[in-house]
């Protein structure tokens, strides 16, 4: 634990936590904070009964007769910069990677994006189509670094649809206000009372055609509904 000296020139800070069973120090948890913040996770491993992925691995270093490693990365820090630093480091060690439940905080916006998705962040065109397509906004499933396979998985089910699905040709998975894949509809199927469709990613003038484009317009600001059906 830090003495009280030591926490008032700290200040803000970020830190990060290491498994030292291997040869690498995997680190498992970035987080930021004040006063002994840090140090925080390992009592409530000790203290209480609560089971995260994070508390369990705790639990499982110290169990095999080792010590959970903290680093402060920064410290020094305004708590809007430390807010930015852990969304930074977070993105770059990666959510898949880490025991943390979210990332941090201004990553949608600002957090780690391929080239094309930053042009496309800042001069998408309005997506202008007469294709009959289905937009779904998977905002909720969204990460990253899915794999082609999760983001085809989490675009396909399970969405309450009306008969208009049968005249889509194409599904469009969109996220944050983009089109982010575009992919042609093979045949719907019945989940609960829910539908689902098989497909396969669209050929590539198609998905030129359609993906990185804005689609603010059709999911206005706080609508709920995550389906869009357009020319069908």
């Amino acid at each position: 634990m830090f003495s009280q000296a030591v926490i008032e020139k700290l200040e803000f800070y970020v830190y990060f936590l290491q498994d030292p069973r291997n040869e690498n120090d995997e680190i498992f948890y970035v987080g930021k904070g004040i006063g002994n913040r840090v140090f925080d996770h390992m009592e409530c491993a000790i203290d209480t009964n609560d089971e995260t992925e994070k508390i369990d691995k705790i639990r499982d270093i110290v169990n095999s007769g080792n010590k959970v490693k903290h680093f402060i990365l920064r410290h020094g820090l305004s708590e809007k910069t430390s807010f930015e630093i852990e969304a930074a480091v977070i993105d770059f060690v990666g959510m898949k990677n880490l025991s943390n439940l979210q990332s941090g905080r201004y990553s949608s916006d600002f957090g780690i994006k391929t080239a094309d998705e930053i042009s496309a962040m800042y001069e998408a065109q309005e997506l202008n189509t007469n294709k009959p397509i289905l937009l779904i906004n998977i905002n909720k499933a969204y990460r990253r670094d899915m794999s082609d396979n999760e983001l085809y998985d989490a675009t396909r089910e399970s969405w309450r649809l009306t008969v208009r699905r049968e005249k889509a040709v194409y599904a469009v998975a969109t996220y944050r206000g983009l089109t982010r894949e575009i992919y042609k509809i093979n045949d719907w199927y019945p989940v609960k009372k829910r539908w689902a469709f098989n497909g396969t990613k669209a050929n590539e003038s198609i998905r030129k055609e359609l993906r990185y484009k804005s689609v603010s317009s059709f999911f206005t600001k706080g609508a709920s509904f995550p389906i869009r059906y357009l020319n069908c």
